[in-house]
C-alpha cells in the first residue's frame, strides 16, 4: 500500500512545477506591468466610483471598470503620466457635461508652453499700453457756444408778439416744437409720416440754435475750439424795427453785441474771423449802406468788428463773409428711415403736369417776370398748374398749408422758380424735396447761393433760362421744356431726389447718424472756411484781404459750371 504522506508530496510536487511553469510563461511573453499600472492610475479620475476597487496591492487582481472591457486599450506615452497632464486630460467621448467643458489640450496648459508664446517686447511695456493713440473725432471740429446775453435771443422769442410788428403776422404759434412749429394733419395723404410742421420760412436761426446745441463736438473750452457761435437771433431782431422806426433803433442791438463780443477772450484769438452766427432773413436786411431814414435795414454787416465775422443767411449778398444755407421746409425728419421712404415716394410719384407755378405776380416790381410766367401758365392749359399765392386771405390758405404746396410740385415734372421780392425763395427748396426739378431764371437765384448744399454742375438738377430783362421775353416756356429729352429728363429728377436730404433740417429733438442734412452741411462749410483763414495766418498774410470784400461778379451770368437750353 502506498504511503499516503508519499502521494501528498507528490501532489505537492506536481502543484509547485505547474506554478513555476505558470511563471516562466508569464516573464517569456513579457507582461507589461506598467500598463496595468498605468491602466489602474487612468481611471481613477474619470471614474470615481472605482477609486477603491483598483487596489495597488500586487496581491489582488485589478478589477476594471465594464466600459474598459468593451473598448480597446490606447498605448500610453510618457508624458501622459505626469500628475499635471493626467489631471487634465479628459477623454473626448466621456458624454458627461462637466467632462466635456473642462476638455482642453494637456499643452496648452502647460505652464512653461503659456510662457513660451511669443510676445513683442513693445507690448509688454506699460507706458505703451496704456498711452496708445485713441482718433479725436472731433479734431478740428469743435464748435464753442457764446454765452451771450438772452435780450440778444431767448427774450425775442419770450416777447414774440412783437417780432412782426407792423405785419399782420403772429409768429408765436410757429415756435413751438423747437421752432418748426405744428405737425401738420395729413388728411389727403399727400405728406407721410409726421414729420412735417407749419414752419417759417424766417426762423432758421432759431432752428439753428437748437441743433446746434446737440452738436456732436461741442465743447466748453473754448480754447479747443475751431469755430466759435454767436447765437444771436439778428433776424428775430430786426423784424421787431424794420416798419416805422427809425436807424438807431434798428441799429442798436449791432452796436450792443459787437460791443460785448470785442471784451471777451475768445474774441482776441483770431479778432473774431472764427465767429459765426446764423441769419433768418436775407443779407440784404442787415447792409443798409446809408444812414439815410428811408433805407431799408440795419448796418450790422457794414461794422467794422462785423467784417471780422461771417454770416450764415437763407440769402447771401455779393460780400464774401456772407454764406447762404437753406431756407427751411416744412419736413423735419427724426431719423434716415424717413427720409429714404420718402425718396422712394417720390421716385414712383405720377405727375401729370408738364410746369407749375406757386406764386404771386410783382406788380410794384419793374423788372419782376412773374406776370409773363402766370401768362405762360395760365395759356398752356393742361401743361401747366397754377397755385395763385397773393396777400389776400385766399393766398394765405393756398400757400400756406404745406399740403397744397407739396401736392402741387410732386404732380409737376419742372417748378418755374423766378426771384421774387429778393433772388431767392423757399419755393426752391419745396420744389426740389417734392422731386420737381427746378427751371431758375436768374444765377442768383440758386447758383451763386447755395454752393455748399447745391451741386455745381447745375445741368444735373435744374434748367437754367436766362431772362436778363421782362422786355426781351420771347419764346414759350412749354416749348423749351418739350424739347428736353426724356433719359436726360429722368436723370435729373433723379439727381434731385438725392439732393433731398442736403437741403433738409433735421428735427432738433433726435440725431441722425448716416446723412448730412442741411445743418452738417452748414457747420461744415464754415469749418472750412475758418481753417482757410488760420492757414494764411500760419503763411504770415493778412487774413483780413479777401474775408470781407465785394464780389461784384458774384450774381453775374458767367461763372458757372453747366449749361443753357434757351435764352427767352
Amino acid at each position: 500500500m502506498e504511503n499516503p504522506i508519499t502521494r501528498n508530496c507528490c501532489n505537492h510536487q506536481l502543484w509547485l512545477v505547474i506554478l513555476i511553469s505558470f511563471v516562466l510563461c508569464f516573464v517569456l511573453f513579457g507582461f507589461d506591468y506598467s500598463a496595468l499600472i498605468g491602466i489602474q492610475e487612468r481611471v481613477t479620475v474619470p471614474f470615481a466610483n472605482y477609486e477603491n476597487s483598483i487596489s495597488t496591492h500586487k496581491s489582488k487582481s485589478p478589477q476594471l471598470p465594464e466600459i474598459l472591457n468593451q473598448t480597446s486599450i490606447a498605448p500610453i506615452k510618457a508624458d501622459d503620466l505626469r500628475e499635471d497632464n493626467v489631471q487634465q486630460k479628459l477623454k473626448a467621448d466621456d458624454p458627461r457635461e462637466d467632462n466635456v467643458q473642462q476638455k482642453l489640450k494637456a499643452d496648452d496648459l502647460r505652464e512653461e508652453n503659456v510662457q513660451k508664446k511669443p510676445v513683442k517686447a513693445d507690448d509688454l511695456r506699460e507706458d505703451n499700453v496704456q498711452q496708445k493713440p485713441v482718433k479725436d473725432f472731433c479734431l478740428g471740429r469743435y464748435v464753442y457756444i457764446h454765452h451771450i446775453p438772452s435780450r440778444f435771443n431767448q427774450d425775442l422769442l419770450e416777447n414774440c408778439g412783437s417780432i412782426t410788428a407792423g405785419t399782420e403776422h403772429n409768429m408765436c404759434p410757429y415756435l413751438v416744437n423747437s421752432a418748426l412749429g405744428h405737425e401738420v394733419e395729413n388728411s389727403q395723404a399727400i405728406l407721410s409720416n409726421k414729420s412735417w410742421h407749419s414752419t417759417n420760412q424766417f426762423l432758421l436761426e432759431v432752428i439753428f440754435h437748437f441743433r446746434m446745441k446737440k452738436y456732436k463736438c461741442l465743447t466748453n473750452d473754448s480754447s479747443l475750439a475751431s469755430a466759435i457761435y454767436v447765437p444771436f437771433y439778428a433776424g428775430i431782431d430786426i423784424s421787431r424795427y424794420l416798419w416805422h422806426f427809425n436807424i438807431s433803433v434798428r441799429d442798436q442791438s449791432a452796436f450792443e453785441l459787437v460791443r460785448w463780443l470785442v471784451e471777451k477772450p475768445e474774441w482776441k484769438k483770431m479778432f473774431g474771423r472764427d465767429h459765426f452766427f446764423v441769419a433768418g432773413r436775407i443779407a440784404w436786411d442787415f447792409r443798409r449802406q446809408t444812414d439815410n431814414e428811408s433805407d431799408w435795414g440795419s448796418k450790422l454787416m457794414f461794422l467794422p468788428e462785423s467784417n471780422n465775422m461771417s454770416m450764415l443767411a437763407i440769402e447771401s449778398s455779393s460780400w464774401k463773409n456772407d454764406y447762404a444755407i437753406p431756407y427751411p421746409t416744412c419736413f423735419h425728419p427724426s431719423k434716415e428711415s424717413e427720409v429714404f421712404q420718402w425718396q422712394d415716394k417720390m421716385r414712383r410719384q405720377t405727375r401729370p403736369f408738364l410746369f407749375s407755378f406757386a406764386g404771386a405776380p410783382r406788380p410794384d416790381l419793374q423788372d419782376s417776370i412773374r406776370s409773363k410766367i402766370i401768362e405762360e401758365c395760365l395759356a398752356s392749359k393742361d401743361l401747366c398748374k397754377l397755385l395763385v399765392c397773393d396777400y389776400g386771405v385766399n393766398g394765405a390758405i393756398n400757400c400756406d398749408n404745406p399740403v397744397n404746396v407739396m401736392k402741387l410740385f410732386q404732380n409737376s415734372v419742372f417748378c418755374l422758380q423766378p426771384p421774387g421780392d429778393s433772388y431767392t425763395r423757399r419755393s426752391i427748396f419745396d420744389s426740389i424735396l417734392a422731386g420737381c426739378i427746378p427751371v431758375f431764371f436768374n444765377p442768383g437765384t440758386a447758383y451763386a447761393q447755395y454752393k455748399w448744399h447745391l451741386p455745381k454742375n447745375y445741368s444735373k438738377y435744374s434748367v437754367y433760362i436766362p431772362v436778363e430783362d421782362v422786355e426781351d421775353w420771347r419764346a414759350g416756356i412749354n416749348q423749351t421744356l418739350l424739347r428736353i429729352p426724356e433719359n436726360r429728363v429722368l436723370a435729373m429728377r433723379e439727381e434731385v431726389i438725392k439732393i433731398i436730404p442736403r437741403i433738409i433740417y433735421a428735427d432738433p429733438r433726435s440725431r441722425m447718424e448716416t446723412i448730412e442734412d442741411a445743418f452738417d452741411l452748414a457747420v461744415k462749410g464754415i469749418l472750412e472756411r475758418i481753417e482757410r483763414v488760420r492757414k494764411v495766418l500760419r503763411e504770415g498774410k493778412d487774413p483780413s484781404i479777401g474775408f470781407a470784400e465785394e464780389d461784384h461778379y458774384r450774381f453775374t451770368y458767367s461763372g458757372y459750371v453747366g449749361e443753357t437750353l434757351n435764352r427767352i
